[in-house]
C-alpha cells in the first residue's frame, strides 16, 4: 500500500469526509494540506454525526492527524470545533492532533474584511463563507501573516502584528472602518497561545514523523473546480485544491508514491456564485436537493443542484492524475425516472469537451446530454456491485467511459456500511 490523496473533483461537497473515514483504518496518519474552516466534512458513525471543518476526518477513528503548513488556521474556530466534537464523545489530544508551526493564522481582522468586501460587492459577490480565509491567504502571499510560531516570542509577535496592521489599517481607513490597535490584536492572541501550544510542532518534526510511517492519507478540502488557478475563477477558493498542493502544504514534500483517489458525486452541486452549466432550477433540481440533503455543512445554505457533468470534471481528473474514483450518493438518484449526463458543451458552433476559462463564454453554454432510464428502486441496502440494478450499473459504466476513470468505491448511503468496493485502487 502507498500514500494516497483523497481529492474532490467537483465544487466540493462530494462526500470526501465519509470516504476518508471509511478508508482511514488502513492508514497511519491523515493530513490536511490546504484550506481552512471553510471546509465541511460530515461523517456518520453508529447513529452519531460528526461535522468537521478544520480538523482532519481521521480523528473520528483516532488516527494521527496533521494540520499541515498549507492550511490557514482560525485558532478560536479550531477550539470551538474541538469542544463540539468532544461533547459528541471524541477525545482530541496533542498525541493525536498536531499543527504545523508555520501555519498562518486567521484573525478577527480577516473575518471582518472578508464580510465587508463581500457585502460591498453586492450582486457581484463571490459567495465566500465570510470566515476570513481569502484575506488570510492574501496576507500570506503579501508576507505580512502572523504564523503560529510567532505567538511564542513577544518581540516577534509585536513586529508581526505591527506589519499586519500597517496594511490593514490603510485598507480599513479607505473603507471608512475604524482602525485596529496593535495591543488589541496581541490581546486577542494572548487568549489562545497557551491553549494551542501543546498541539504545535515544527514542520520539520512533522515531516520526520510522516516519513517514518508506512501509509499516509492526504485529505483535500473543497474541490478541484474551486482551485485558485484551475477552477472557475474568480468564483473559487483562495488556496490550491488540486493534488499537487500536497508537496507544499502537507509538510512532507514531494513523494513519488502518492496516488490520487478522486471523489465524484453521482450528480453535481455547488454552493455560492459562479458558472454551473447543468444546474436544474426545476422539480428535478429540488428532488436532488431534498433527497440528497444538499445543505452546506459550513454555510447552511442550500446547494445548487444539477446533472452529472463529464465535460466539467475531465480537466481536474487529469490535473490530479486520478485513475480511480469514489462515486458517492448514487442512492439519491434511485427514484428519478430520467437521469442525464452532460457529455460536452455547445457554444455557438463549437463543441467543447471541457469548461473554457473565458468568462464571457459561460452564459452561452448549451449542455449536450445523454439521457438514461432511471432504475426506480432502492440501492442503499445493496452490498455488492453485481446486485445493483442493471440500469444503475450502466449509468456508472458510462461515467467511467466518459471520464476515463475506474470507479473503485461506490457510496450508496451516508453510513460506513453503505459502501461497496469495486476495484483495487492501491495498485
Amino acid at each position: 500500500m502507498s500514500n494516497i490523496a483523497v481529492i474532490g473533483l467537483q465544487w466540493g461537497d462530494e462526500g470526501k469526509g465519509k470516504i476518508v473515514d471509511f478508508l482511514s483504518d488502513k492508514f497511519d496518519a491523515i493530513v490536511r494540506f490546504q484550506g481552512g474552516h471553510n471546509a465541511g466534512h460530515t461523517i456518520k458513525v453508529d447513529g452519531q454525526t460528526y461535522k468537521l471543518s478544520l480538523l482532519p476526518s481521521g480523528l473520528v477513528r483516532g488516527k494521527y492527524s496533521v494540520i499541515g503548513s498549507g492550511v490557514v488556521v482560525d485558532p478560536f474556530a479550531l477550539f470551538n470545533e474541538i469542544e463540539r466534537i468532544e461533547k459528541a464523545g471524541l477525545k482530541v489530544s496533542p498525541e493525536k492532533l498536531v499543527i504545523a508551526d508555520n501555519c498562518c493564522l486567521i484573525l478577527s481582522v480577516h473575518r471582518e474584511l472578508d464580510q465587508l468586501l463581500e457585502e460591498k460587492r453586492g450582486e457581484k459577490k463571490i459567495g465566500t463563507t465570510g470566515r476570513g480565509i481569502g484575506p488570510a491567504y492574501e496576507d500570506r502571499a503579501g508576507r505580512r501573516s502572523i504564523r503560529i510560531c510567532d505567538l511564542f516570542d513577544k518581540k516577534t509577535l509585536e513586529m508581526a502584528v505591527t506589519n499586519l496592521l500597517f496594511y490593514h489599517n490603510l485598507l480599513r481607513d479607505s473603507l471608512g472602518v475604524e482602525k485596529i490597535k496593535v495591543d488589541n490584536v496581541i490581546l486577542e492572541l494572548e487568549q489562545i497561545k497557551e491553549k494551542i501550544k501543546p498541539f504545535v510542532k515544527s514542520s520539520f518534526e512533522i515531516m520526520e514523523k510522516l516519513s517514518s510511517l508506512k501509509n499516509v492519507m492526504f485529505e483535500g478540502a473543497q474541490g478541484a473546480l474551486l482551485d485558485v488557478s484551475f477552477g472557475t475563477y474568480p468564483f473559487v477558493t483562495s488556496s490550491h485544491t488540486v493534488a499537487s498542493q500536497i508537496g507544499i502544504g502537507s509538510c512532507l514534500g514531494l513523494n513519488e508514491n502518492n496516488k490520487t483517489l478522486g471523489i465524484l458525486k453521482a450528480y453535481t452541486t455547488r454552493v455560492g456564485s459562479g458558472p454551473f452549466p447543468t444546474e436544474l432550477n426545476d422539480d428535478d433540481g429540488e428532488f436532488l436537493r431534498i433527497n440528497g440533503g444538499e445543505v452546506g455543512t459550513v454555510t447552511g445554505r442550500n446547494r445548487r443542484c444539477g446533472w452529472f457533468d463529464a465535460a466539467l470534471v475531465r480537466h481536474p481528473i487529469k490535473l490530479c492524475s486520478a485513475k480511480y474514483i469514489a462515486l458517492t450518493k448514487l442512492d439519491v438518484l434511485d427514484f428519478m425516472p430520467k437521469i442525464k449526463i452532460c457529455t460536452s458543451y455547445k457554444i455557438g458552433g463549437t463543441i467543447y469537451n471541457y469548461l473554457p476559462q473565458n468568462i464571457n463564454l459561460w452564459d452561452k453554454i448549451e449542455p449536450v446530454y445523454e439521457v438514461f432510464e432511471g432504475w426506480m428502486e432502492k440501492t442503499s441496502d445493496i452490498k455488492s456491485f453485481e446486485k445493483l440494478p442493471t440500469k444503475a450499473k450502466n449509468y456508472i459504466k458510462r461515467i467511467e467511459d466518459l471520464c476515463e476513470v475506474k470507479v473503485a468505491i461506490l457510496s450508496n448511503g451516508a453510513g460506513r456500511e453503505n459502501t461497496i468496493i469495486l476495484e483495487d485502487y492501491y495498485k
